[in-house]
Formats: structure tokens, sequence, C-alpha cells
């Protein structure tokens, strides 16, 4: 792959640079993604609103994590609107697919892709390209939107993080742009696969709903056919325990849920049962930012193997792929 060979002749600007220029700027100028991204905007203006409104409600004194009050921003309720946390992990699958679902099919349908690939263009630039000017757009949208609430709860508040909070909001947003990346990716896969947007669309949907809805609800009932009638010992309830964990971990939203939870609430000490001898001698204390990333290490690898599969397989059929219009 030619991802990175950004380089030029004779002045001319690189076709790979030319192909994000020009995907970046669809991107920004489509009504989809303004809508999207008014959308999420709002919503989570309405989630910092209800946690700057209870801030007072929400800090105890006595509580050891709220040395890191400044994260209650991102996680902080009143149980009239979700938490900014809870409004990403919904909407940011719908914007990474509202940005890859057509990336491939409406080029073919419009009779631009074969003109496109008739140019001294390398193949795998035109995929290389949708897909780092689509990241592209949502790096630059969480970050900005990340930093917009950072400024205004500064703002409010009056006092300034620590190094370690900001440290913990920009991994939580790094992180946010991994997990839209995965659905992105998904997006583009079906995108290649389906020659009507339409379908791809419909495919991309269909897949966020199982996850978000009817996945639990499957586990659920796993977990009522499989449990045990009577449980032997501590360590096969423990066992069954971490079965059903994994099992719900197959999701992407809920490795997304586990990773930023563990990363915005730091009195979060692990993420799976724990035996009383585990328990025993701990120290109730936040942790710090490096222990909790090592928490975490399992449900960010999975996700990042994740972006990257869905992206090898989109790279691959659309490399084997014909392009002429019909």
């Amino acid at each position: 792959m030619k991802l990175f060979d950004t380089s030029s002749a004779n002045g001319v600007m690189h076709p790979f640079r030319v192909i994000v220029g020009k995907e970046i700027s669809d991107h920004i100028r489509s009504w989809r993604f303004i809508i999207l991204a008014a959308i999420i905007l709002l919503t989570c203006f309405g989630a910092l609103y209800t946690s700057l409104s209870n801030f007072s409600k929400v800090i105890k004194p006595t509580d050891p994590e709220d040395a890191f009050f400044f994260l209650k921003l991102f996680t902080a309720s009143d149980g009239t609107l979700p938490s900014f946390l809870v409004f990403i992990s919904f909407l940011g699958p719908l914007l990474g697919i509202s940005l890859g679902f057509d990336a491939i099919n409406t080029e073919q349908n419009r009779g631009t892709l074969s003109r496109v690939l008739a140019q001294p263009v390398h193949r795998d630039y035109l995929i290389n390209a949708k897909f780092v000017a689509a990241l592209t757009v949502i790096g630059i949208m969480f970050f900005a939107l990340g930093f917009l609430v950072f400024g205004i709860g500064l703002i409010a508040v009056g006092i300034p993080p620590t190094a370690e909070e900001f440290l913990r909001i920009v991994f939580f947003i790094l992180l946010s742009v991994c997990y839209v990346a995965f659905w992105l990716n998904l997006a583009i896969f079906f995108s290649v696969r389906f020659r009507q947007a339409a379908t791809s669309a419909l495919a991309c949907i269909a897949v966020w709903l199982f996850f978000s809805v009817f996945y639990n609800m499957i586990v659920s009932l796993v977990a009522k056919a499989i449990m045990p009638s009577e449980i032997a010992s501590e360590y096969q309830m423990l066992g069954f325990q971490r079965f059903i964990l994994n099992l719900l971990r197959v999701a992407p939203g809920q490795l997304f849920n586990d990773a930023s939870t563990t990363l915005l609430m730091p009195n979060v000490r692990s993420l799976g049962p724990l035996t009383m001898e585990q328990v025993q001698g701990a120290i109730p204390s936040p942790l710090p930012l490096g222990q909790s990333l090592l928490i975490v290490w399992s449900q960010l690898t999975a996700l990042v193997a994740g972006t990257v599969i869905w992206f090898g397989l989109s790279y691959l059929s659309f490399m084997r792929r014909e392009v002429r219009s019909r």
C-alpha cells in the first residue's frame, strides 16, 4: 500500500493528497454530515449543561475520586439526559456509518470511479484516501468537541484541570476516534461489497442495531440457559460471570464503554469479578493513568484490531473488484 507515499514531482501535488483533500471537502460540505454533526453537538451540549447544573450535587468532599472532578463533566448526569459519554457511545457509530456507507458504490454508480482509475492513479490510493479523509474529519470533530467541552467546563468551574485529567481526556478522545473508525471501516467494507448505497447503509445499521439492542438480549438468554442450578464454589461462579462478560465484550460498544469508563473514572479498579483474596488489602483510592491503561489494554487492542481487520477486508475486496460502470 502506498498510503504514506505523498511525494510530488515537478511541483505537482501527489494524487493521494488531492483525493484526500477532495474527500474532506465533500464530507464537510455535505448536508448529511452537517445535520449529524449538529445533532451530536446539541446533544453533547445538553449533557454538558445537565452535568454543570448538578455539579455541586455530584461532588462529595469525602469521595477520593472527586480529586478528578473535571472528569465528571463527561460522566455525570441528573437522569434527565444521558451523560456526554453515553451520547458519544450511541451517536458515534452513526457518524462513522454516514461517512462510509457510500464511499465506493456511489462513485461507481455515477461512473466517476472508472474515470478516476483511468488516470495515472493507483487503485489503492483511492480506498486509502477515502479512509484517511473520513478519519481526519472524525478526528478533527471529536478533538474540537472534546476541547470545547473542556474549555466551557474550565470557564464554568474556574479551576484548571490537573495534568492527569488532561491526559485522561485526550486518551478518551483518541479512544472515541478509534471506536468510530471501527464503524467507518465496516461501512466502507459494505460499500465495496454492495453496489447500491441503500443496501450498504441498511446492512451497517442492521449490524449496529444488532450489537446495540439485540446482542445483550441474546447473551442474557444464553446466561439464563447455561447457568448452573447449584454453585459448587466461589470460583465456579466467578468463571461463569467471566464467561458472560467475555460474551458481552464481543460487541464493540461494550469494549468502548469498558475502556472509556475506566479512563474517565479513576476509582474503577477492575472490569470483572474478583475473589475475596484479590480484594483483601486493596486500598480504595483512584488509580494512576498508567494502571488504568493496563486494565483496558485488552479492550483497546480489540478495538484497534477490529478496525484494522475491517480496513484490510475493505482493501482486499476493493483491489479485487471490477470497477467498470454498468
